[in-house]
């Protein structure tokens, strides 16, 4: 399928404003602590959503059509805004938006593995070589391009905790792809869009409250000072709107137009485009070791997606 002008729109906007996330992110957390950064930009999303949401919470029926559904729907919002996102702030405290945004390039290879382990779904050979492709990618980026870091399996706790991210982001697709009886078909409550994602933020906020309580105000681990200034305010309407709300949408425009494989091949653009923003924005102009893992993720998505 050859994409037009406005399928490339809708699948570019979303890893330009994804890398723009990791880049502002990194900024951000100078002036706020990650774990609250999160919190506080899922708060303001679910703000701005509610106009459009609202029924979902507001509706007696469709309270009780999410009540009889909330193991399912605690998971997902766990996975898919509580705890990736946080992650995604925490590594880059230590790690670069660069080095992230490569990172979560894994995920495929996370979701071949975790498809064949819980969701019976067999990889084809094809998608095997691709996933190691992109694995060897990731060690690139891991190692800093040393052979010798490598052999000593030096990690920066970042890389780490965007490692565990990405595992989490696919089982969340893989949540999404495969719901259970009451969530297919005929079961599934009608559900817009925007009141299917309001339900994700509002469980995901309370996820994402409950780690900042926790972990930065009740029993600190990173000193809790907050800088307020029009810069973070700023910043977190980006955050809140941008990577949130309209990349989401956008996104889920493009993919159903194109289907899933041509889409993982223009997500894969966010190391890309977080290189560009990191050079323009912190300075931080990628390596060679960079280009060569950017270059043997990409092949480890495009190959499998071949004819």
């Amino acid at each position: 399928m050859r994409p037009s002008p406005r399928l490339a729109v809708l699948l570019t906007v979303p890893p330009l404003l994804w890398a723009g996330n990791a880049v502002i992110g990194r900024l951000a957390i100078g002036s706020m602590p990650p774990l609250t950064l999160n919190a506080a930009r899922w708060a303001l999303a679910l703000a701005l959503l509610l106009p459009l949401g609202w029924r979902v919470m507001g509706s007696t029926e469709r309270r009780a059509q999410a009540l009889a559904r909330w193991p399912y729907l605690a998971t997902i919002a766990l996975l898919g805004v509580g705890a990736y996102n946080a992650l995604q702030y925490l590594a880059l405290r230590t790690s670069t938006p660069l080095n992230v945004t490569l990172i979560a390039s894994s995920t495929p290879l996370w979701t071949l593995a975790i498809g064949a382990l819980f969701f019976g779904e067999r990889p084809r050979g094809r998608q095997v070589a691709g996933a190691l492709l992109s694995l060897v990618g990731v060690a690139v980026v891991l190692s800093r391009g040393r052979l010798d870091t490598l052999l000593a399996v030096q990690f920066v706790i970042g890389d780490l905790l965007m490692l565990v991210a990405a595992a989490g982001w696919a089982f969340y697709s893989w949540m999404l792809v495969r719901p259970p009886a009451h969530m297919q078909g005929a079961a599934r409550p009608d559900w817009t869009w925007a009141e299917f994602l309001c339900l994700q933020m509002a469980l995901g906020l309370g996820w994402a409250t409950a780690g900042a309580a926790l972990l930065e105000w009740w029993w600190p681990v990173t000193p809790v000072v907050v800088q307020w200034s029009p810069w973070l305010l700023a910043a977190l309407a980006y955050v809140a709107i941008g990577p949130s709300l309209l990349a989401y949408r956008l996104w889920g425009l493009g993919v159903a137009e194109a289907g899933p494989a041509m889409a993982t091949i223009f997500a894969n653009l966010t190391p890309l485009f977080a290189a560009l923003l990191s050079a323009a924005v912190l300075g931080d102009w990628p390596q060679g070791y960079h280009a060569l893992a950017f270059a043997l993720i990409v092949a480890g998505i495009v190959w499998p997606a071949r004819r």
